[in-house]
């Protein structure tokens, strides 16, 4: 059971006292499983996601002793296991990619459209979006769906790839040049579209 002050404490700050305290080291699971969960979902589709989500909190907590503790956020840490993971995935995200692109439904957004109309826009958007990105690089499409779906800002997204914020920052201008070369009109028609194609 968690205390008010464990839940109050910077991630940091219970890991360390996760080193001690094994126990402790549930208060990161609560704080970013769900924000993790819905990361790998979006890339992986939900029959991955369990794995890939109870992989990545157990690398996470064997490798607590090599956490660095100056840094009070553990979410691009997290966020870095989880991409790594996934990598042993990568036909997996091709193939979700692809099923969205058949399909034009993601499975994170689509429980939130609620008008028909808006659902058709949303489809043609996300097939056209899917196979787009299905093209891309793997390491492109880590760097722009870290900072697009997972959040990150590219300082945080350089620290999850163990690359130069630089190497971000082109990566993602590459992306997103890709993207727009190939969306050309239909980018703007969702908003899953403008972030990934837009600074």
């Amino acid at each position: 059971m968690s205390t008010a002050s464990e839940e109050d404490a910077d991630d940091a700050s219970v890991i360390r006292r996760s080193r001690q305290e094994p126990e402790a080291f549930a208060a990161v699971f609560r704080r970013h499983a769900p924000d993790i969960k819905r990361y790998v979902i979006r890339r992986l589709g939900a029959d991955a996601a369990e794995d890939v989500v109870a992989e990545t909190f157990l690398a996470a907590f064997r490798q607590r002793d090599r956490y660095d503790l100056s840094r009070p956020n553990a979410r691009p840490w997290l966020y870095g296991i989880a991409t790594n993971l996934m990598g042993r995935h990568v036909r997996a995200e091709v193939r979700q990619l692809r099923v969205l692109e058949r399909m034009g439904t993601d499975p994170v957004m689509e429980p939130f459209t609620e008008r028909s109309d808006e659902r058709l826009s949303a489809g043609a958007s996300s097939r056209a979006l899917a196979s787009a990105l299905a093209a891309l690089p793997r390491g492109h499409r880590d760097a722009l769906l870290l900072v697009a779906w997972g959040d990150l800002s590219y300082a945080e997204t350089a620290q999850a790839l163990d690359v130069r914020v630089g190497t971000v920052r082109s990566r993602i201008n590459r992306a997103r040049h890709r993207l727009r070369r190939q969306l050309g009109a239909t980018e703007s028609v969702i908003y899953v579209s403008e972030e990934l194609v837009h600074e």
